[in-house]
């Protein structure tokens, strides 16, 4: 399948660079302290880049990575994962399963209303009212993204430029 044409709503990426992990990690905390443009927090192997809350807007991304230690020495691999603001997602993601759920039953009624020649058009309506509810939500989505993508290179700058200060060499 080629990745030219997929919907990506979450972009991701992964990298190699030649350094201890546990080196990684420590350049990112202690980079957090030193400037204010962005927020970074660390939980164990994770590193969370966040825009500060007097420059978020509702579609604000943040960037999650996860950097893990290879077997061979002083190897790590670096997973990045754009996303927006975990309550954004967790709602979006609501909306869809409702849009989904309601699709399902009301098309099931008004299967159901068919099959016993009852009258189903409002069912069908809804159902069809669906189709257009989950498409406004995913072209709702995309313009997140788009409106969002400043700050996402934003973000995937900061995080090269804090490798690259410390000179460490990524296989990308």
């Amino acid at each position: 399948m080629s990745t030219t044409n997929a919907i990506v709503l979450r972009p991701r990426f992964k990298f190699n660079v030649k350094q201890d992990n546990e080196l990684l990690l420590k350049l990112f905390e202690d980079t957090s302290q030193k400037q204010s443009d962005f927020i970074v927090s660390r939980i164990d192997d994770h590193v969370f880049i966040k825009i500060p809350k007097e420059k978020q807007h509702f579609w604000s991304p943040q960037l999650h990575l996860e950097i893990n230690k290879n077997d061979t020495n002083n190897h790590s691999t670096i997973y990045g994962l754009f996303g927006p603001n975990p309550t954004v997602w967790t709602m979006f993601m609501f909306l869809h399963f409702i849009v989904a759920g309601l699709f399902i039953g009301f098309g099931i009624w008004a299967y159901v209303n068919w099959s016993l020649e009852s009258d189903y058009v409002i069912q069908l309506f809804v159902t069809l009212l669906m189709i257009v509810l989950w498409l406004a939500l995913y072209f709702g989505g995309r313009l997140g993204k788009k409106t969002g993508m400043s700050e996402m290179h934003q973000l995937h700058h900061f995080m090269r430029d804090t490798l690259r200060n410390k000179d460490i060499h990524a296989e990308i």
